[in-house]
């Protein structure tokens, strides 16, 4: 059956399904993969606003440049976005084969700020006046409604996303931490050792080295343990092994986005960052073979970064961010849902970018189409909330 065929057969019968347990079970159904970018990575890096002069006077060092036509590789997206150069050689020629869809203005409504606060809402997507049940999140209660065999958690624990009645199984793929190379220490020490400057030189190294360990704690509890970029690059062709052959629908954590010093630009940490996801979701699409045609990977995270950089050429936490979806399943090649030109009257609360575009809504249009799910079916996954139509898949 080819992806066309598919698509017609799951849109158009989706009558005809709506109290089937065949879709996630089915060797011939979609797969479903939800990378959550933990620590609320910078979106505005990402998908790079192409005519807001406030996005550049608002990040005199960390703006990215206006993207050339005439480069070798030409990132514009649309009249209005461009993207990161760090993807051009991953993400981007899915974008042109129509396998990948952004969406700006995205999250949730919850205005905490706070990675746990945020993180736990999302995952568990309940009614946000209701009382929190930590014990059901939304993917197992999809998982549920779908008649999935058993989800896939590739993280250390199960996750909260995960957490239900349903079975669901676990593989770590958390990659060790590699030492500090201290050999350009050991070489400037040396250049100051018998000099007036070798004990200031040697308390600048230690300052430095805990202000390193305490940003790196900062960052690994905003990931809450999550694999690393460059671990999920390393592990992503195993993740599409399991899910090929055995599971329909997984999920991953992927930490380190907590970008508050030292942010970059065009190269730097949070390129580094992209880049290795990047060849991560470029590997897994490779592995998945022609079930790429029927696969269908969810990226987010919990919120967005300020508009504005801060004083350590980083960004903090924000509020709307980016959702991209990626693969066969995907209406790509398109910047989707609703949005608004970025200037400063545009900003929520005069600092981030706002959600116009709410999670709840949005996953439960594109769990209906992917999945014909009826609206009762919906209303156990995601309480209270009406489906987005938005033609993400």
């Amino acid at each position: 059956m080819n992806r066309r065929d598919w698509l017609r057969r799951s849109l158009g019968c989706a009558p005809a399904l709506m109290s089937s347990r065949v879709w996630a079970g089915d060797a011939e159904g979609p797969r479903l993969l939800m990378v959550f970018l933990r620590g609320g990575y910078d979106s505005l890096s990402l998908l790079v606003p192409r005519e807001s002069r406030f996005y550049r006077e608002a990040r005199p060092s960390i703006a990215l440049p206006v993207p050339d036509p005439a480069a070798p590789v030409d990132l514009r997206l649309d009249a209005d976005w461009a993207l990161h150069p760090a993807l051009a050689d991953t993400v981007l020629p899915l974008y042109r084969r129509g396998q990948a869809v952004f969406l700006p203005f995205a999250g949730t409504h919850n205005q905490s700020r706070s990675h746990f606060e945020t993180q736990d809402s999302i995952e568990m997507a309940q009614m946000p006046e209701a009382p929190r049940d930590y014990g059901s999140g939304f993917l197992n209660r999809l998982a549920t409604q779908i008649g999935a065999g058993q989800p896939i958690a590739f993280t250390e624990q199960l996750p909260l996303i995960l957490r239900g009645d349903h079975p669901v199984a676990t593989v770590s793929v958390r990659a060790p931490l590699r030492p500090l190379d201290a050999r350009q220490r050991d070489l400037v020490s040396a250049m100051y050792r018998d000099s007036p400057l070798a004990r200031e030189v040697a308390e600048g190294f230690a300052v430095r080295e805990q202000a390193a360990r305490d940003l790196a704690g900062e960052m690994a509890q905003a990931g809450r343990q999550a694999v690393s970029a460059r671990g999920f690059e390393t592990e992503a062709r195993r993740v599409a092994r399991l899910m090929r052959d055995r599971h329909a629908l997984g999920f991953i954590d992927v930490g380190g986005w907590d970008t508050h010093v030292g942010q970059g630009a065009a190269s730097g940490q949070l390129a580094t960052r992209f880049e290795e996801l990047g060849r991560g979701l470029a590997a897994f699409a490779d592995a998945m073979g022609p079930l790429w045609d029927r696969t269908l990977v969810i990226v987010l995270s919990e919120f967005g970064r300020t508009v504005r950089e801060n004083g350590n050429r980083g960004t903090d936490h924000g509020h709307g961010t980016v959702y991209w979806l990626l693969g066969g399943a995907a209406r790509g090649g398109r910047v989707a849902g609703e949005q608004v030109r970025l200037e400063r009257p545009t900003l929520f609360q005069d600092r981030d970018c706002p959600v116009l575009n709410e999670y709840r809504a949005v996953l439960g249009g594109v769990f209906q189409q992917l999945y014909g799910l009826n609206a009762a079916r919906l209303e156990r996954i995601f309480p209270g909330s009406a489906p987005a139509a938005l033609g993400l898949v």
